[in-house]
């Protein structure tokens, strides 16, 4: 395979390493005018229109509405037709994603000053969120557990999941996951037009606060266009893995780690930092043999091709650097002390500490969110948690006392910016 291999001590690495991260994250025009029509047309018709689109894109000729929506006892019910394996393997990782995403709850505060006047912080929870994830034959019971569990451990009144079913092929793992989650509605309708209907509602999808959840570039659009009707949780890009290894973890090991980040896409990303040439060497072997194995050689094989990268460093201190201007949504350190050596990292959205800790455990059931930030976004931004479904009100109760010093303040400051009207509201509680 034809992987490439930088090494720091070229006097071209920096321009080398720019240009391997370059990923062209403009919105492709056509797709946008096509997305732009969808949801300007279930704005404007409602239910009818994400009938017409369901018909014509997921082969369901379903009559109304209500013919799209599955009920609780259906999901239940396929909850309950799950082999024992899965279904013991699913509510095993939903109980430590729910474990680890109430430890993030935040807590409203007050304190009072001397003077009587209380200030503080009200925190509440998001109404109704849209929870958005890929349907036919792909099965994301995962992204179920990820997005829907900290939303109910947050306090959200009402989640409503949107999921494709081309065909009529429903996902039982995905309807089993809901049911453990406790959503509250699903609908079998995907796309731009179900983004669509949860952001600006219809007749029988009601509007959501805010949407999350993965899809494909249409989905990507859609809720690009609807920021600001409703929040979002992220546009994430493909996905990506950046390993630090000291060269003492066996290769196979590691190549297999960059292959369950290439697998998801052949523009997924997937880089090793070593000092250790020979190590490097050993895991180009490994990945030229391991890759034969694979069912998805094909994907793997161009993405790696594509977008990975082998890279020699000086020591590990120089790979922490690199990795802090990577950002990587994925970053294993593969070491002795990953712990110590964690304290060097700034950007990452997770961070996969020890030769046991494989990226595929954080993304099924270790606990911790596995909605990252890509595309070196962890420079400025978090996983997705219960944070993100909840919202903080200021409270402020200015006592009459605080109000003598504090509307002098104030009423300076706005005449100084030519607002007299704010001056002299704060100038009508002054008692001299």
């Amino acid at each position: 395979m034809k992987i490439r291999r930088f090494s720091t001590a070229d006097t071209q690495f920096d321009q080398q390493l720019r240009e391997l991260l370059a990923f062209e994250t403009a919105q492709d025009d056509s797709i946008d005018q096509v997305v732009a029509d969808i949801l300007r047309d279930v704005k404007k018709r409602g239910d009818a229109a994400v009938l017409e689109y369901t018909r014509r894109f997921d082969r369901l000729d379903a009559a109304a509405m209500s013919a799209l929506e599955l009920s609780k006892a259906e999901l239940e019910q396929a909850l309950e037709a799950l082999p024992a394996d899965q279904r013991k393997a699913l509510q095993q990782a939903a109980d430590r994603v729910r474990s680890y995403h109430e430890k993030q709850l935040m807590s409203s505060w007050t304190y009072t000053e001397d003077d009587g006047t209380l200030l503080g912080q009200q925190v509440t929870s998001l109404d109704r969120v849209g929870l958005y994830v890929p349907g036919g034959k792909a099965a994301y019971p995962s992204s179920v557990l990820m997005n829907a569990i900290p939303a109910k451990v947050a306090g959200v009144q009402e989640l409503i999941m949107v999921v494709p079913t081309p065909g009529g092929e429903k996902n039982q793992l995905v309807l089993a996951a809901a049911a453990i989650c406790g959503v509250d509605r699903v609908f079998c309708i995907g796309g731009a037009q179900a983004v669509a209907a949860l952001a600006y509602g219809t007749g029988t999808v009601p509007q959501v606060d805010k949407i999350v959840g993965p899809g494909n570039a249409y989905v990507a659009a859609a809720k690009r266009r609807v920021f600001g009707v409703v929040g979002i949780d992220m546009v994430a890009g493909p996905s990506e893995i950046l390993v630090i290894c000291d060269g003492r973890t066996n290769p196979d090991w590691v190549a297999m780690d960059l292959f369950s980040q290439a697998e998801h896409d052949e523009l997924a990303q997937a880089i090793l930092l070593s000092p250790d040439a020979g190590f490097l060497d050993k895991v180009a072997a490994s990945i030229d043999r391991l890759v034969e194995e694979m069912p998805r050689k094909d994907i793997i094989r161009t993405s790696l091709e594509g977008r990975g990268a082998l890279i020699q460093v000086k020591d590990l201190e120089e790979a922490a650097n690199i990795a802090n201007y990577i950002a990587p949504e994925h970053l294993e350190l593969s070491l002795d002390d990953p712990l110590s050596f964690s304290r060097k990292i700034r950007h990452a959205g997770a961070i996969f500490m020890g030769r046991d800790t494989c990226e595929a455990l954080g993304d099924y059931c270790a606990g911790p969110n596995h909605v990252l930030p890509t595309s070196r976004t962890a420079r400025f931004s978090s996983p997705l948690g219960v944070y993100d479904f909840q919202k903080r009100s200021s409270l402020i109760m200015v006592s009459s006392q605080g109000a003598q010093k504090l509307g002098k303040v104030a009423a300076t400051l706005a005449y100084g910016e030519g607002l007299q009207a704010h001056a002299r509201s704060a100038e009508y509680r002054l008692k001299d």
